[in-house]
């Protein structure tokens, strides 16, 4: 079992550096703005994956009951933040055609995230 979650732990490491190298705008030290609904969605999709991943991972392990389940919850919970932040940042600038379009194609991604966030989080509190 144990080096099933060490080679999950490699594989998770390894898709968030292909990331990296990969995204211009993870790459960037400072955020670009996001004035097209195409740019500000494609940056927050790159955040979703990310969040997506570490979510199914904390799932397994909090099912498992794991040693390693509440620092994947952990994980997944502070990706999750990076994607809500990135919608809010959105959503609140001010361009009301850029928002509209943020939360009409990925608003209802990001809550189902959220509710499954909250039910991995409630799940773990009824193991303990």
């Amino acid at each position: 079992m144990i080096p099933r979650v060490l080679a999950q732990r490699a594989m998770r490491l390894a898709r968030l550096s292909q990331l990296s190298s990969r995204s211009p705008i993870l790459r960037l030290p400072t955020p670009q703005p996001l004035a097209t609904p195409d740019a500000a969605i494609e940056h927050i999709t790159e955040l979703f994956a990310t969040a997506q991943d570490e979510f199914e991972i904390a799932m397994e392990e909090t099912e498992k009951v794991s040693v390693y389940a509440q620092a994947d919850r952990d994980a997944a919970r502070e990706e999750l933040g990076k994607v809500q932040a990135a919608y809010r940042k959105v959503v609140e600038s001010g361009d009301v055609e850029v928002a509209e379009e943020v939360k009409r194609r990925v608003g209802h991604r990001i809550r189902e995230l959220e509710g499954g966030v909250d039910r991995m989080e409630k799940m773990a509190v009824e193991q303990d």
